[in-house]
């Protein structure tokens, strides 16, 4: 163990800024705080900002919870041009007019793309073929055949319009590239597209009311740990909309030893957050088929 390192646990949500990997920022966050162990919950690119949950301490135990959730974004597309990375860090590979279209043309081919769809994962993406990162083939000049994957778009508007520009708002599934989207809008005009500025809005449950910027986190440092720790959310907070369950007594011991308990008046399936006596947060669990609650990640406090 790290000399000066503390056991400290909470969700803290970063307003992660441009030009930083996702990498970067977590290993600020973890200096800053002096934290023994930190993890975020999925990848934003260096291109993008915005929130980035990261766990720390016994709240990486959760932070599954947060890869797996929907996410929302606010983009913008810049017509007329596709880049090598589908985002303005790419070379130009191809230019073409745009043209013009009516705001309901556009409305018209945004629709196209709300519901289930089959994404190709670009070759600049952490997707990793026999071990080994696309983007570190990617930058040997190599492209390889990409398994399509299902991706589910929620909701996607229209925000701002010009006439090589498309500002847009985004609901969607985890694993959904916002750089392939735009590439494929691109297409469907006939123009070409690619990201030039990309924000991340929303990681269910959290949005960006509570996000915190590095700057802020570094003038809080200057007041001392206690000022940084006012940030941290709890660490049942990724699982604040499930259903909760309270335990007592011989239920708590034997859930805290990994076995499964009845618990009266539980929910009859599905997934739960746990609970013992005095609302101290235990972790997750799920229901099985014969009632009973089983413990699934199990933190500790």
């Amino acid at each position: 163990m790290k000399a000066n390192r503390r056991p400290i646990n909470g969700v803290l949500l970063l307003d992660k800024p441009n030009g930083w990997t996702s990498n970067a920022a977590l290993q600020a966050v973890k200096r800053l705080y002096q934290a023994q162990k930190a993890g975020h919950t999925g990848s934003l690119d260096p291109l993008a900002s915005g929130l980035l949950p990261i766990c720390l301490g016994e709240a990486t135990k959760l932070s599954g919870v947060l890869l797996n959730a929907d996410k929302a974004y606010r983009f913008t597309c810049l017509l007329g041009a596709t880049t090598t990375t589908g985002d303005a860090e790419g070379e130009v590979v191809t230019a073409r007019p745009v043209g013009s279209w009516s705001r309901t043309q556009i409305e018209a081919v945004l629709q196209q793309f709300i519901g289930p769809l089959q994404q190709i994962p670009p070759m600049y993406s952490a997707v990793k073929r026999d071990g080994q990162p696309l983007y570190k083939l990617a930058r040997r000049g190599i492209e390889v055949e990409r398994t399509p994957r299902e991706v589910t778009i929620h909701e996607l508007r229209l925000l701002r319009q010009t006439s090589d520009e498309l500002e847009c708002e985004m609901r969607c599934s985890k694993g959904t590239y916002v750089r392939t989207l735009a590439v494929d809008i691109g297409e469907a005009l006939g123009c070409g597209a690619h990201v030039s500025t990309l924000r991340r809005t929303a990681v269910e449950p959290y949005d960006t009311t509570r996000m915190v910027s590095l700057d802020a986190l570094r003038e809080r440092a200057e007041h001392g740990l206690a000022a940084l720790d006012e940030v941290l959310l709890p660490m049942d907070t990724p699982v604040a909309k499930w259903p909760a369950i309270t335990v007592f007594g011989d239920s708590a011991f034997y859930l805290r030893q990994g076995q499964a308990v009845l618990v009266p008046r539980a929910p009859t399936a599905g997934w739960v957050r746990l609970y013992q006596g005095n609302e101290l947060f235990l972790g997750i669990g799920e229901i099985l088929d014969d009632g009973r609650v089983a413990p699934r990640r199990l933190v500790a406090q």
